[in-house]
């Protein structure tokens, strides 16, 4: 084999153009911001836990052929009581359900250790952000069978941003060490679309607390990219959260039928 025809070792073998699609959601974490109670993904929204919304939002992409929800380390049982009691009519997406760890990186490690082997390319989504539009899902997932090994919805921030020093305590004032250029920025949403190969070794090699998957590739020094993102494609963190969600619902069903 030449030099020229040898992957390079930066930058392992890219899925295929057509690669079937899973997608990996995190569902183990307790969302002690929105108070006790269920985890969060278990919260109601209009009546249906939020895990629920997210996983209809991925199986509504015609290219999404299997979801791998992470429950609760304790908790894989009801959460495959949910989906078998939330059917989803007319779709042909599988669905699995695995225990998760103490940290969302490792329910994803184990998310990613229970994906079959002929998935080339994998999504990775919140289950906090139930009502993101099946058109995003599909333009994360064309930018990686486009040959992107990593990509990420993304909005422009509608408000200024500032860095600061951290205060040594929680309130106190903080003060400003610089104002990033708003037009550079963009706030991150999921699903995050990955070529497998590249996920998988970032989840062999990073072991940095990071907040997102493609934080992980880009310490790997690996290319990360972007692509649209949508304002319905927020995360369900605060109670005024669930306000909004509702609101969208209600907005959805008026509108669209949905």
């Amino acid at each position: 084999m030449s030099d020229e025809s040898r992957p390079s070792p930066a930058q392992p073998p890219l899925a295929p153009a057509g690669a079937p699609v899973a997608a990996v959601i995190p569902a183990a974490g307790r969302g002690v911001r929105l108070g006790p109670g269920a985890p969060k993904a278990l919260r109601a929204l209009n009546g249906t836990p939020m895990l629920i919304h997210a996983v209809r939002a991925l199986a509504a992409s015609r290219h999404v052929s299997l979801v791998i929800v992470v429950a609760p380390p304790d908790g894989a049982a009801e959460v495959k009581s949910l989906l078998d009691a939330h059917e989803l009519p007319g779709s042909s997406t599988d669905f699995l359900v695995v225990p998760g760890g103490e940290s969302r990186q490792e329910s994803v490690r184990l998310g990613l250790a229970a994906l079959p082997p002929e998935y080339g390319v994998v999504l990775v989504h919140d289950a906090a952000r139930p009502l993101v539009p099946v058109d995003t899902v599909d333009a994360v997932i064309e930018a990686v069978r486009d040959g992107a090994p990593a990509v990420v919805p993304a909005l422009p921030p509608a408000d200024t941003v500032k860095e600061v020093e951290p205060a040594a305590e929680p309130g106190a004032p903080e003060p400003v060490v610089a104002t990033p250029e708003r037009a550079r920025l963009r706030a991150v949403q999921t699903p995050q679309g990955f070529d497998r190969a590249t996920l998988l070794r970032a989840h062999e090699t990073v072991t940095d607390d990071v907040t997102d998957d493609a934080g992980m590739v880009e310490k790997l020094g690996l290319p990360v990219v972007t692509v649209p993102g949508h304002e319905e494609a927020f995360k369900v963190t605060r109670p005024l959260d669930l306000v909004l969600a509702e609101a969208v619902l209600a907005r959805r069903r008026l509108n669209d039928g949905f």
